[in-house]
């Protein structure tokens, strides 16, 4: 079997700003739920058995605590931060596993679900999809792989380390030393991407770089790529069966007719009917 884990955060923001290229800023409600909610369904009817979804119930993190600066929910439109929780509700009511992170981000409940999937010996491949840099640390030769659908590219490991110049373990290093403007850290004075990447490649991980290298800068480097680094402990399933797509739940027909997209149901069932 593939297992695929889509980052839920991303596919919201997608088509919340997708829509508003055509819509003259006249938000429907719950807009970029139903574009998440169709873009799933066209997964399932291309054969995807497995699935799970994972957002940011909130944007705040362990992280937060870590680095003051560290990204948060600031600046997010109204129109689109009310859009989270009912993109949740509607996700489990179409039975789709999700996880709604709290404490972790959905950064880590992708890495630790791809952790989890890939131990499974009945798991082929294990896709995640997402453009998101830091993920592409949680690419394994060609068993976890990268999907970003933005760029066309699936990534496996000789792919990640063609596109950004380390393997996928050395990515939350390069994170660390070049710094993530998205995410809030700046990186260390000094190093730029080509030279972060010559150091990783001939010495290693930041704890194995000279001293001198990095001199005061160093415990700052640490912090930042505690930062990076994705965490895989989320005990999020204990079988792998628990994220196959078995339809939607008795609620969701009147889930869609809230929405207005009875488009969805009908999508649904008949997606349904050919799994009897």
């Amino acid at each position: 079997m593939i297992v695929h884990l889509i980052d839920g955060t991303y596919e919201l923001f997608r088509h919340f700003y997708g829509q508003r290229s055509y819509n003259n800023g006249k938000d429907k409600p719950f807009g970029a739920v139903i574009g998440v909610l169709h873009g799933v369904l066209e997964m399932i009817e291309q054969d995807a058995t497995h699935l799970g979804v994972a957002t940011d119930h909130v944007i705040e993190s362990f992280r937060n605590d870590l680095w003051p600066e560290y990204k948060t929910g600031a600046g997010i439109e109204w129109a689109l931060r009310k859009q989270f929780h009912p993109l949740e509700e509607a996700l489990a009511s179409m039975g789709i596993v999700a996880w709604p992170m709290v404490e972790l981000e959905a950064d880590d409940a992708l890495a630790s679900a791809a952790h989890l999937a890939s131990a499974d010996e009945r798991v082929q491949k294990v896709c995640i999809w997402t453009p998101d840099k830091d993920l592409a640390q949680c690419v394994r030769e060609d068993r976890v792989v990268q999907i970003d659908r933005k760029a066309g590219a699936i990534r496996d490991a000789n792919a990640v380390r063609k596109k950004y110049g380390v393997p996928p373990a050395l990515i939350p290093d390069l994170l660390a030393l070049i710094g993530d403007n998205a995410d809030g850290y700046p990186g260390i004075s000094g190093i730029g991407k080509s030279g972060a990447v010559g150091l990783l490649n001939q010495y290693g991980p930041i704890e194995a770089l000279p001293e001198r290298l990095l001199g005061r800068h160093r415990d700052q480097a640490l912090l930042f790529k505690r930062l990076a680094t994705l965490r895989t402990d989320a005990r999020l399933f204990s079988d792998i069966d628990e994220l196959r797509w078995r339809g939607p739940t008795p609620g969701f027909a009147a889930l869609a007719s809230k929405m207005g997209e009875p488009r969805l149901l009908d999508r649904a069932n008949a997606v349904a009917a050919k799994l009897v």
